[in-house]
């Protein structure tokens, strides 16, 4: 693939602002507010007083055209912390809703994230240009519209590692401090503290999500509804514009639903939980959005979820994404009935999409153990094998990493030494847990033994480009958010650069492929983390 050509400036960069098409709020001036039969309201950055460039994403930025002299100029960090609009720049705030925590929770919006515009790349992509930290909007509620260092450096860092991992994500172009200081009660106990403020760029072909249509749907907004739908229609999914009226429509949330689908399997198959899927976090275009309490699941634990509001129910849980992914769409199936004027035909698509799910997720799990072709008793070993890596308190990504080293002679004799550096408490396992692991690699070895003997090679090289060897641990993103909290990058620039890699070797960086030490399993930061994290 040529490479895109390289600007010689910002001023460069064609921006244009097809969102701004749609209705706008009425009221110039920012304030907190309901705002009503508009989809988005035109605000302005706030002003910092020493705007610094932490980091920034090289691959991003040449996708936008932006060499290395541009990201390291002073004026990159003025235009993306918002303090210098650059040509075609018409910053705003968009309108929505959503259902938070399985309720529904009204207006919600851009509470803290302000569009610039859409650039339009070297190969013809729309890609928007959001700060996530740049002042508050009408929809910050009693909020003031800021972010801090620590929960910025997680959102770049996450997204640009998802997006190396091949997750469908949004992603991040920079890094900013602000230069100021910004107050939170990281933990909601009663004791806040002065951090770092702080501003993501982030960059998506469209930041939609489940809650705009949800929000005028609400309101029975109908005519506004229909708008967006056909904006979104155009704007990202153009190739259905030969269909008409509820066809159409129908095509377009079959469509969303399995993009939905497609997230979900990625997120289980690198062992991700985002934490915080209510439907205000959804995308349209099935990206994983809003990095807030994500984690990697550590230890593999399907009710694991890293977010402390949701520590008594467990909502949104590692096991009960696909649940809640469809909850979501059942939500946003309701949103766009009025487009359609039937449910028919939208409970036919979710009740196909539940199906197709169990499906490929036995076929992405038969991948991670490099199995070449399918067999019914697959699906037996696979659940059998989730049981115990629960049952055994097992990494996820050391597990699969190390499965795809074992040669296929060695299935026959025990395996509970290849596989003990996986293990936490390996001292905890009972006898019965020893004899159903090695039981379960016995059935694994003959399955083995039905396939290719000679492909264990092929084998490990395919299960290496599915199963990760690094991941953003909580425990490595919270050692370097303490190191630039005392000004030193040092760790993040290795990190970022480490995670562009996620499934080569890397010899010289083993020491971030290890599983989580000790100390971080009950580590602010490290094991659970608030919406302020």
């Amino acid at each position: 693939m040529t490479a895109a050509p390289l600007l010689s400036s910002l001023d460069e960069l064609r921006i244009t602002n097809r969102y701004l098409s749609l209705p706008a709020d009425p009221i110039a001036d920012n304030y907190t507010r309901q705002v009503k039969g508009a989809c988005y309201s035109r605000v302005a950055p706030r002003r910092f007083s020493a705007p610094q460039r932490v980091a920034y994403s090289p691959p991003l930025a040449a996708d936008l055209g932006l060499s290395e002299a541009i990201c390291r100029d002073p004026r990159f960090s003025r235009v993306f912390s918002g303090q210098e609009l650059l040509p075609g720049m018409e910053p705003y705030a968009c309108s929505y809703g959503g259902h938070q925590f399985g309720h529904w929770a009204g207006q919600l919006g851009d509470g803290r994230a302000i569009n610039l515009g859409e650039v339009i790349t070297a190969t013809g992509a729309s890609l928007t240009l959001q700060l996530k930290g740049a002042g508050p909007t009408p929809y910050s509620r009693n909020a003031d519209g800021l972010a801090v260092l620590r929960s910025s450096l997680r959102e770049f860092l996450c997204s640009e590692a998802m997006a190396a991992l091949g997750v469908p994500t949004t992603r991040a172009l920079s890094l900013t401090l602000t230069g100021d200081r910004v107050v939170r009660d990281m933990l909601y106990d009663g004791h806040p503290e002065s951090e770092a403020g702080a501003v993501v760029c982030r960059v998506a072909p469209s930041f939609l999500r489940f809650g705009n249509f949800e929000l005028h749907a609400r309101r029975d907004e109908r005519a506004l509804l229909q708008q967006l739908a056909d904006f979104s229609v155009t704007a990202d999914f153009a190739h259905l514009l030969s269909l008409t009226g509820k066809e159409r429509y129908l095509a377009w949330f079959e469509e969303i639903s399995a993009r939905t689908l497609e997230m979900i399997l990625h997120w289980l198959r690198v062992g991700f939980v985002h934490g915080v899927m209510n439907s205000d976090n959804m995308s349209i275009l099935g990206l994983t959005i809003d990095y807030g309490p994500y984690g990697w699941v550590d230890d593999f634990d399907l009710d694991w979820t890293p977010n402390t509001t949701d520590g008594e129910l467990h909502r949104y849980a590692f096991g009960r994404q696909p649940a809640i992914a469809l909850w979501n769409l059942y939500k946003l199936a309701n949103a766009i009935y009025p487009l359609i004027g039937s449910a028919g035909g939208l409970e036919q698509i979710l009740r196909q999409l539940e199906r197709e799910y169990h499906r490929r997720f036995y076929e992405m799990m038969a991948q991670k153990l490099g199995l070449a072709r399918r067999e019914k008793g697959d699906l037996s070993l696979i659940d059998e094998l989730v049981q115990l890596l629960g049952r055994a308190e097992t990494d996820m990504t050391l597990f699969f990493r190390t499965l795809s080293r074992l040669q296929s002679e060695a299935y026959g004799q025990p395996l509970t030494s290849p596989l003990r550096a996986a293990w936490y408490q390996p001292q905890q396992l009972s006898a019965a847990d020893v004899e159903a692991i090695e039981g379960w690699f016995q059935q694994f070895g003959q399955r083995l033994q039905r396939e290719d003997p000679g492909r264990d090679e092929l084998r490990r090289q395919e299960m290496d480009r599915d199963n990760p060897k690094y991941v953003l641990r909580n425990s490595l993103a919270q050692q370097a958010i303490e190191r630039a909290t005392d000004g030193d990058y040092s760790e993040l620039e290795r990190l970022f650069t480490l995670l562009q890699h996620p499934y080569a070797e890397q010899p010289e960086m083993e020491q971030y492929a290890a599983k989580r030490p000790e100390w971080a399993r009950h580590k602010v930061g490290c094991s659970m983390l608030s919406c302020s994290s």
